[in-house]
């Protein structure tokens, strides 16, 4: 393979049914890199691709201060090349794209391995993933004491828990409880989201309701193929208080356990959230950040 065969197609040119079809039929396929999925969290995306898109990367990209750079979107994990590509793939895909943006700052899916002569740092990350093939039985086996506890508490808080609720309820449940500024930017793009996986059948927002029939607890799950993605959740001081969103993820995985479909908590930094993903006996799947920096120096402080 030679870069000669990697192409820069712009937005315009995109194939969607041709793209689509590689990223379902690859084997590291995910609903970030479906183009109705990019297109939701994206402004604009330009793309790479080797031949009759036997291969694909979307390039997620914006421009600052006349510098165009590949950043990594919103609601967005992961991304990279796709069907899951030889190291050689990989390198060429990777080169060509530090010959477009001197600048990036993007995470590479779980079956693009670091390579050598590439340019950039690879740096590795935490995703978490639970099957969900064996029985309830089985499965709660693997649940940490510490889930088990926070479970007994919430058994005894009469939560109920409503599949189905909808957009707007769950969105002004979000605001109410995460307060920041850029959440008002950001949950246009949520809501783009939740709209179109609704319509396709492909997403639904679980609620876990207080005794005093109150949200006090919600997450939007959303599926491709055989993956359940936890794309995103919100609780309240009081769900806090009651344990609800313990309560929420283990009655999901009571409903489908046994099933072919596996839930993508998606991974944290941050170790309180981590530890709740762990405690229910996810495994962690590595996949990479990755940045290069090829700026010239007197612009090099702006992208640190």
């Amino acid at each position: 393979m030679t870069n000669q065969q990697i192409n820069r197609i712009p937005f315009e040119e995109i194939d969607a049914d041709k793209w689509d079809n590689c990223i379902a039929k690859s084997p590291n396929a995910l609903v970030y890199a479906q183009s109705w999925y990019l297109d939701k969290v994206c402004d604009r995306w330009d793309a790479l691709v080797w031949g009759d898109y036997q291969y694909v990367m979307p390039l997620t990209f914006r421009k600052k201060m006349g510098v165009t750079y590949l950043y990594q979107p919103l609601f967005c994990q992961q991304l990279g090349v796709f069907p899951t590509p030889t190291k050689e793939v990989l390198r060429d895909f990777l080169n060509e794209a530090t010959e477009l943006f001197p600048f990036a700052e993007i995470n590479l899916n779980a079956m693009n391995l670091p390579v050598r002569k590439a340019v950039g740092l690879f740096v590795p990350r935490k995703n978490f993933l639970l099957p969900l093939g064996q029985p309830y039985s089985e499965i709660v086996k693997n649940y940490s004491s510490h889930t088990k506890r926070k479970l007994k508490k919430a058994s005894s808080n009469k939560l109920s828990l409503i599949k189905g609720i909808s957009t707007g309820e769950y969105l002004t449940f979000k605001r109410q409880n995460q307060k920041s500024r850029a959440l008002e930017r950001n949950v246009l793009r949520l809501r783009n989201i939740l709209a179109f996986a609704m319509t396709k059948s492909m997403g639904q927002v679980y609620g876990v309701y207080s005794p005093q029939n109150e949200l006090c607890a919600a997450a939007f799950f959303l599926r491709f193929k055989n993956r359940v993605t936890y794309l995103n959740a919100a609780t309240s001081y009081e769900g806090r208080e009651l344990n609800a969103m313990y309560f929420l993820i283990d009655q999901f995985i009571f409903e489908n356990a046994g099933s072919e479909f596996m839930i993508d908590f998606e991974g944290s930094v941050i170790p309180g959230v981590a530890r709740l993903y762990e405690g229910f006996g996810a495994t962690p799947e590595v996949y990479h950040h990755l940045k290069w920096n090829k700026l010239p120096i007197w612009l090099r402080w702006l992208k640190k």
